[in-house]
């Protein structure tokens, strides 16, 4: 049987500081394969590579993941902060372009850490560049060592960190069949204000958005700020969210 296509976004990343490269996350690759049982296609995160209508004419999903870079702010109508860097410019050309034309072309498009975030700007919602910094907010980073580097221990740096309450009846609670659930945290930058379209569906215990879905959205159009793809093969909430973007790919019909 013929394995729907999903398109995965990739980043800009430079090999010992020379090369540039385009790179995804591996557990992204297998949590689309595994669960979601799709054949990932990369696609480079650069408009003068990747052609969005000829992409979307091909796959029958997007899968926005998460990266090191913030989403510029000037795409919200914010200056921009050295301390805040860095940017992936080419990335967000692509990426918000991408989450507009996928929803209103039906095609599945699931957003995770970055990828929410992009989805939010692309209906005109805002982002706050350091949320731990907003007064009652928790540090949402990824857990380090006293020295400042990123614990060497990846079941610790995505553990789960924090509640997530989901909106009674919604489509998460619905999908998840629960109310609360637990997730891992590894961001910096969170949503601020939401787009026009952008349900809000998930709240942390301090206030951040976890969770929201697009309005109106002819197919699967979800975002999760924590990182879904971790451990999808056996973590329950994110095995089901890829299961049910796995569903909606099935549904799915290409152009072509």
């Amino acid at each position: 049987m013929k394995r729907p296509v999903v398109g995965v976004i990739g980043n800009a990343y430079r090999v010992e500081n020379r090369f540039q490269t385009q790179m995804v996350g591996e557990r992204n690759l297998r949590a689309v394969v595994d669960v979601a049982g799709g054949l990932p296609l990369m696609f480079a995160g650069s408009p003068e590579i990747t052609d969005i209508g000829a992409l979307l004419d091909v796959v029958d999903g997007i899968v926005l993941t998460g990266a090191r870079a913030n989403v510029h702010p000037t795409r919200f109508k914010t200056e921009p902060h050295e301390k805040h860097e860095p940017y992936d410019i080419h990335r967000d050309d692509v990426a918000l372009a991408l989450a507009e034309a996928c929803v209103a072309r039906g095609v599945p498009i699931f957003g995770i850490c970055r990828g929410l975030q992009e989805m939010n700007v692309a209906f005109g919602g805002s982002l706050h560049p350091e949320i731990r910094e907003i007064p009652g907010r928790m540090n949402h980073r990824m857990p380090r060592l006293e020295n400042g580097e990123i614990h060497p221990d990846p079941t610790v740096v995505f553990a789960d960190r924090h509640d997530v309450h989901l909106t009674p009846g919604g489509t998460f609670a619905n999908l998840l069949g629960c109310e609360t659930i637990r997730v891992n945290s590894l961001h910096g930058q969170g949503i601020l204000e939401p787009g026009k379209r952008v349900v809000i569906e998930g709240i942390a215990e301090d206030g951040t958005i976890e969770a929201i879905r697009i309005a109106d959205a002819p197919s699967f159009a979800l975002g999760v700020q924590w990182h879904a793809e971790y451990d999808a093969q056996r973590n329950p909430i994110n095995r089901k969210l890829f299961e049910a973007f796995g569903a909606a790919l099935k549904g799915h019909k290409p152009a072509n």
